[in-house]
């Protein structure tokens, strides 16, 4: 998924979700085949405009912090190098790897836990972290109501009490728009590298809450061309939607922010950001 740049594009080369393809797919499925090319994406998207926000907002923390949807330690490596102690929980082995080969050329801070567990069913005990974190738009890869339930009840179970839950949902996709197989990125992944080309399709299940982000990745290394097709799926989710369903499982919304700076909040928000803390 690309940058928050495409959110409003236009809405040329429409194609309709097939009721039963969208009724089957689960947030999880793509990410393991999307691990080979994340790092090379969000380099050129997102990076890492959104990691001072989770230092400051860790700093003051005693004892360790709960990242859900770790990745390939995007966030998490940051933090660890500055010494944050963070656990982080991901299903994608394929993430998780390239999460554990970080962490192997680590030189400075502490090392950061990586469990390969289901954010549903959270393997900690309860109580026994003072702060949750989710970045960018994970609990929106839980396409259905009991899932999302489940995992806030997990993170309203493990973290203790007063304790602070701060999560970031994907800015404006309720009215993303949509398009067919646009080239949304170009470039090397190395210098002198395999050059990477993405092209992407962008679907709204409306019945349903889903966007549907179709990627086609093709590689070419001189004659050699490599192409990886997957779709990633995001629930339709609001701040307003959300902070209902925290309020639901036990969290009194304190702050909710439109900026890695800490601004407020709008509806045409660069960041969508709520900041809660557990009952």
């Amino acid at each position: 998924m690309t940058a928050r740049a495409h959110s409003r594009a236009g809405r040329a080369g429409r194609r309709p979700a097939s009721k039963t393809e969208a009724a089957v797919r689960e947030g999880w499925h793509g990410w393991d085949d999307y691990a080979d090319f994340y790092d090379w994406e969000n380099a050129r998207t997102l990076g890492r405009r959104d990691v001072p926000f989770w230092l400051r907002m860790t700093a003051a923390v005693e004892g360790p912090v709960l990242e859900l949807g770790c990745g390939t330690g995007r966030v998490t490596m940051p933090l660890a190098h500055e010494g944050v102690r963070i656990v982080g929980v991901d299903r994608s082995a394929e993430m998780l790897a390239r999460a554990r080969r970080r962490v192997r050329r680590q030189r400075r801070g502490v090392r950061p836990a990586l469990l390969r567990a289901d954010i549903r069913a959270l393997p900690l005990r309860p109580g026994s972290v003072p702060m949750v974190m989710a970045p960018y738009g994970i609990l929106q890869s839980l396409t259905r109501e009991r899932d999302l339930a489940a995992t806030l009840g997990e993170v309203a179970r493990v973290v203790a009490p007063d304790g602070i839950f701060a999560l970031e949902l994907v800015a404006d996709l309720p009215s993303w728009g949509e398009y067919s197989r646009r080239v949304s990125l170009r470039g090397q992944r190395t210098p002198g590298g395999s050059r990477i080309t993405l092209f992407e399709s962008v679907r709204q299940d409306r019945a349903r809450g889903l966007t549907i982000f179709d990627q086609e990745f093709v590689e070419r290394r001189g004659r050699v061309t490599r192409r990886r097709s997957f779709a990633l799926t995001f629930r339709t989710l609001s701040v307003p939607q959300m902070s209902r369903r925290l309020e639901k499982a036990g969290f009194r919304v304190e702050a909710v922010l439109g900026d890695y700076d800490g601004g407020p909040w709008h509806r045409d928000a660069d960041a969508w950001i709520l900041v809660a803390r557990r009952l």
